[in-house]
């Protein structure tokens, strides 16, 4: 999935319904405009629960769409023998959620309140305006990759830097070309061994003397001629021919010494950021911040709020696997709503 941020203007282009300013009220509220969100629209639009969308306005970062905008090349999604732009699919199932009635509105939630029925909801700016009220929220606002920083990371972001390995290691750019995983945990070597499937080597670079993972994975990845570990190591600079990244600047702690290791493909595996930050202190959360979601269900520990996609799931990530969270989570609101009525 390599590409860009979609342009702006194919939002802001067709921006949906603004809130209003009193009393409005929704039988079951989605926040997040990624596949969670959509599939769950669509699940609950075809059921004619007159579902509302808030798909956000730049949220966490990213256009509506979610991380998959800043994609221009998809090839794992089912359906779909032919690649095409994270901004197309979710474009395809924006347009779906639309055509079955879904209500969507291009506005952010700033805020939740889970205490008592109907939830509550303010919007962002609209802090003093009245709340939208709901009888159930499934949030879908998604997880983004935590980044270094690094000089020229924004110059090569998406263009030999990626947050996934799974996602775009068989891009064609990384085929046969050497390739550096950063992080000490388990997705680090779990990236680094799916990588030698495509890269000639793969580089680990690790800040200490040794590996955060299991012991398991750390002898899997020892015995795997293709990965070479390299201790003690930080990435200091991205560089390139400004158009792709052939050279990641390193510095070894122990000595001091720097020099330029030769790779065309850099993963960070050093962890997500879930955007759970609305519900803080209402509902049960993982340590990491991953929401606490009812084993097979999107079950969360307030009833009649629900959990799809990449805020409960820590794993996998996929846009698949939060496509079908976001159905278990609209299938889990109709039985919710409809035991209230």
């Amino acid at each position: 999935m390599i590409g860009h941020i979609a342009p702006l203007r194919t939002y802001l282009g067709r921006v949906g319904t603004r809130v209003q300013s009193r009393m409005v009220h929704h039988k079951v509220t989605i926040i997040g405009s990624g596949p969670a969100a959509h599939t769950a629209a669509i699940y609950l639009a075809r059921a004619e629960m007159k579902p509302t969308l808030y798909e956000g306005m730049m949220a966490n970062g990213v256009a509506a769409g979610g991380q998959l905008t800043t994609t221009t090349e998809i090839e794992n999604f089912p359906g779909f023998p032919e690649a095409l732009t994270g901004s197309e699919l979710m474009e395809r199932m924006r347009q779906q959620s639309a055509r079955f009635g879904t209500n969507i509105v291009t506005e952010t939630i700033s805020k939740v309140d889970l205490s008592s029925k109907p939830f509550k909801l303010w919007v962002e700016f609209s802090e003093d305006a009245d709340p939208v009220t709901t009888d159930a929220i499934i949030l879908a606002t998604g997880a983004s990759a935590k980044r270094m920083s690094l000089p020229g990371e924004e110059t090569y972001w998406q263009k030999g830097i990626s947050a996934c390995a799974v996602c775009d290691g068989a891009v064609p750019i990384f085929r046969n070309k050497p390739l550096a995983v950063i992080g000490g945990g388990d997705s680090a070597c779990e990236e680094a061994e799916f990588l030698t499937k495509y890269g000639s080597k793969v580089y680990i670079l690790v800040r200490k003397d040794h590996f955060r993972a299991s012991v398991i994975m750390q002898r899997r990845i020892e015995k795997n001629s293709k990965i070479i570990i390299l201790f003690n190591t930080v990435a200091l600079e991205a560089k390139g021919n400004g158009k792709l990244l052939d050279v990641l600047r390193i510095k070894n702690t122990k000595t001091g010494v720097e020099n330029d290791l030769e790779v065309n493909g850099l993963f960070y595996a050093i962890g997500h950021n879930p955007a759970t930050e609305i519900v803080n202190g209402q509902v049960d959360k993982q340590e990491t911040g991953y929401i606490k979601t009812v084993p097979g269900s999107s079950l969360t520990s307030v009833p009649g709020f629900f959990a799809a996609g990449d805020v409960q799931d820590s794993r996998y990530r996929q846009a698949v696997t939060s496509a079908g969270s976001g159905c278990i989570a609209a299938l889990d609101a109709e039985r919710y709503l409809s035991t209230q009525e």
